[in-house]
């Protein structure tokens, strides 16, 4: 069956599972054409082969405006806003990617753990003073990623309520025009101030390097940073907390992943597991055809929008044959797609399996009686946001 026009899925049947109908589409109809929620029509990709292929071949271009609404529309692709890198194409996209990999590498990562493992130690310590119940989100979930890309960077943490809210009205699905234009307008001005203080006074810090590299504007120095501090605490933010709640509900996993604690490799293969399993970028990711495509036997024309549905792809059978469905701390994933592939891949990736590794090897340390606080059916979970997760997650031990 190849239907010519279908709905894209958006409704879950379970909190950690993708919309169940994504599994007819990778038997019936892996590449078909679609209606997304918006009324835009295009094409959505849900193999996990046929989604690689979409993310690696330049002829399948980034140039679309994805925050604050799921497409742009019919018609061309508006130019993207300056530093917004993940929506350049190469070589524009090289340009920006040649000056911030070398400040994510994995030893650079990895001589950070001391200090995440502190941020963290520090709010499991104000947990503890503070008692159950609390919220994991806005007491240890949002503050972790928080503080460490705004110490990366040269933030002041105490900027986060401002920058929180912004970050969140652009990643809201159903934010009016109006709103979006706001929140990125406010970021703008929020990192034009931060680049003059910074050109005046620099730090050691990301934003101070490239502010002193000369080789950007200062729209471009705005939204470089702008990108950096909402994918480096949103996404973080949602795996910790969702992670969480996905163990408390799995307590036969959460049991493995405990049974020992000298093994590193437990945790490590545990993190890329929830990773895999979890997939918070629930839309996946936009791309716009530059030239007629043929995909698994599909003819895509040029011009077409494309959605690689990342969430069905990490649970496609074809590449995770075990029960892909369920999680399995102990499975040893190998390549997922919850970081994207190809030259967009995630730059922070490494700093959000560092901080992933230490939350969650404290949090069940220092709280082993750790329980949700509410039923588990009252826990609000992100339906309407582009970074899936939870609102609040309430717990006491």
């Amino acid at each position: 069956m190849q239907p010519v026009t279908a709905l894209q899925p958006v409704t879950r049947t379970c909190p950690f599972d993708p919309p169940p109908e994504y599994r007819t589409f990778r038997e019936e109809a892996p590449v078909a054409e679609v209606t997304f929620p918006d009324g835009a029509t295009g094409w959505l990709v849900t193999r996990y082969a046929d989604i690689r292929t979409v993310l690696s071949d330049p002829r399948f271009s980034s140039r679309r405006r994805v925050l604050g609404g799921l497409s742009t529309g019919d018609g061309p692709a508006p130019p993207p806003a300056p530093g917004w890198f993940i929506l350049m194409d190469a070589p524009e996209h090289t340009r920006f990617r040649r000056l911030l990999t070398g400040q994510f590498t994995v030893r650079r990562m990895r001589e950070l753990t001391p200090a995440v493992e502190r941020i963290v130690a520090g709010q499991l310590d104000a947990m503890a003073v503070a008692g159950g119940p609390v919220d994991l989100v806005q007491a240890f979930a949002l503050p972790i990623p928080s503080l460490v890309i705004c110490e990366l960077l040269g933030v002041p943490y105490e900027d986060r309520e401002e920058f929180q809210r912004n970050s969140a009205m652009l990643l809201t699905i159903d934010a009016s025009a109006e709103e979006v234009q706001q929140a990125q307008a406010a970021m703008k001005r929020y990192f034009h101030d931060l680049v003059a203080a910074k050109r005046a006074a620099p730090g050691d810090d990301i934003l101070s390097g490239l502010v002193h590299s000369g080789e950007l504007t200062d729209d471009e120095l705005a939204g470089v940073g702008a990108l950096l501090l909402i994918a480096g605490h949103e996404t973080t933010a949602n795996m910790i907390a969702l992670s969480t709640l996905c163990l408390l509900r799995n307590p036969d996993q959460l049991a493995a992943l405990q049974a020992d604690p000298s093994d590193p490799s437990l945790m490590d293969g545990a993190v890329e597991e929830l990773l895999r399993y979890l997939s918070v970028i629930q839309y996946g990711a936009r791309r716009t055809t530059l030239e007629d495509v043929e995909l698994d036997g599909r003819l895509i024309p040029a011009g077409s929008l494309v959605v690689a549905a990342l969430p069905s792809g990490n649970r496609d059978e074809d590449r995770f044959p075990e029960c892909p469905d369920r999680l399995d701390v102990a499975r040893g994933t190998g390549p997922h797609l919850a970081f994207g592939h190809g030259i967009h891949q995630c730059l922070g990736q490494q700093l959000a399996r560092v901080e992933m590794k230490a939350v969650l090897s404290a949090l069940f340390e220092r709280f082993p009686a750790l329980r949700l606080a509410v039923p588990a059916e009252e826990v609000p979970m992100r339906d309407g946001m582009i970074v899936y997760g939870v609102h609040e997650l309430p717990v006491t031990w």
